[in-house]
């Protein structure tokens, strides 16, 4: 299984966009699991809260950040960027 991280923060409409739709998808069915990390909650590492504060929302796999996502892509779109960001770091 491949991990995929969100770093947001609670408020942000495009986080909130982001991990809803990434939420509606089937990621278990690739292998993947997601959680989210609001970089404004307390215990976050302050150099997260630094690295991400003014770049939310970001996406890692497995450690390593991805591209950043367009906004308008939903559903199959989404889920096909996410298989070609998991075919490339393989």
């Amino acid at each position: 299984m491949h991990e995929l991280t969100l770093f947001s923060r609670t408020g942000c409409c495009l986080c909130e966009g982001l991990e809803s739709r990434l939420r509606a998808l089937d990621l278990v069915g690739i292998s993947i699991t997601f959680k989210v990390i609001d970089i404004d909650a307390p215990g976050t590492p302050q150099e997260q809260r630094a690295r991400y504060d003014l770049e939310v929302p970001v996406l890692a796999l497995d450690g390593c950040e991805l591209p950043r996502v367009s906004p308008r892509l939903t559903g199959e779109g989404l889920l096909n960027w996410l298989q070609r960001c998991l075919s490339t770091a393989l």
